[in-house]
């Protein structure tokens, strides 16, 4: 057995022990790895892409307004990014918080990749690295958004981080090695051309623009600004000991992310499917889980006290357990 395979099952186990615990599986250090020194450059093909995609609806969006594609708007970014993103890409391919059927798991992360902030592997990269950086005690301003808000969204949306010295990603056997979520990587983008096409077919241009640029434009620009927000300010039940970076909830963005803003709670149980964990934190994404396990479809949802005792994780003062 070589070492390349000894580390993929490795990682696979990692994932199954590790939940909810104060480490990144995924990532594979050396005496060498740093979080904090790196370089930001511009990113080509990604700072086209959502160019491309806001100017349009920048554009022809007003032009071509209908209720019609404004509707169509509505479900699909519902679709993409709560499905899709949510508990497709995050719950479940990230962070294995529930267990469902693999045709379930493979038409959520589809939904996930219509999103159009990448593929699946890319999804998991981009997660994972800032993840990983975000528990250490100090890591690069592009992973810890720690810039005025411009500049932040300059560099999230059209660069990239080269760090001098990076983890290494190894990503679990059964992900890696699965045809279908490679194809999906490497044709993420031209994912959205069948459905540009059925859209033009029944709505012409306007479903089009709304039901494609304008979705990805909005989706991929309100994730960055969600993300923002999480890292900077906000209200906080929960404090992670030597984590350099906190995460903050977005209340306001509680319903539209699908619960994915309550992202205290995330940095506190990464693994928790669950992510409203009290009065009023309100999480569709759960909601949905729990119907789906209803159906018979989804289980083993994992939550906080399903999880791992965190020996690093302090509740904040004058907040209730």
């Amino acid at each position: 057995m070589d070492e390349r395979q000894s580390r993929a099952e490795a990682v696979e186990a990692a994932l199954v022990a590790a939940q909810g615990m104060f480490r990144s599986p995924r990532m594979f250090e050396s005496n060498s790895t740093d979080a904090l020194q790196g370089s930001v450059h511009w990113h080509p093909k990604k700072s086209l892409w959502i160019s491309a995609m806001t100017l349009a609806a920048l554009i022809a969006g007003p032009l071509y307004f209908t209720w019609g594609a404004f509707a169509l708007f509505i479900v699909t970014t519902a679709l993409t990014v709560c499905f899709g993103h949510s508990l497709g890409m995050h719950r479940r391919l990230v962070h294995r918080s529930y267990d469902c059927p693999l045709w379930l798991e493979r038409l959520f992360v589809y939904f996930g990749t219509l999103v159009g902030l990448a593929g699946p592997f890319g999804i998991i990269r981009q997660h994972d690295i800032r993840d990983w950086a975000q528990r250490k005690a100090e890591c690069h301003p592009f992973l810890a958004h720690r810039n005025a808000m411009w500049k932040d969204g300059l560099w999230q949306l059209h660069c990239e981080l080269r760090l001098e010295n990076p983890p290494e990603l190894e990503v679990e056997p059964q992900v890696a090695g699965d045809k279908f979520y490679i194809w999906l990587e490497r044709y993420w983008m031209a994912q959205q051309l069948p459905w540009a096409l059925l859209f033009y077919w029944i709505g012409g241009l306007p479903w089009v623009i709304w039901g494609i640029a304008a979705r990805v434009a909005i989706s991929v620009t309100g994730h960055w600004l969600v993300g923002y927000f999480a890292h900077n300010s906000g209200p906080r039940n929960w404090h992670v000991d030597g984590a350099g970076v906190q995460g903050f909830s977005v209340p306001s963005a509680g319903i539209i992310t699908f619960g994915e803003a309550w992202h205290n709670n995330h940095h506190a149980y990464p693994a928790s499917a669950r992510l409203g964990l009290k009065d009023g934190e309100i999480d569709p994404g759960w909601w949905v889980l729990r119907g789906l396990e209803a159906l018979g479809l989804v289980s083993n949802l994992k939550t906080p006290d399903k999880l791992p005792v965190r020996t690093n994780l302090k509740l904040m003062s004058g907040v209730e357990n």
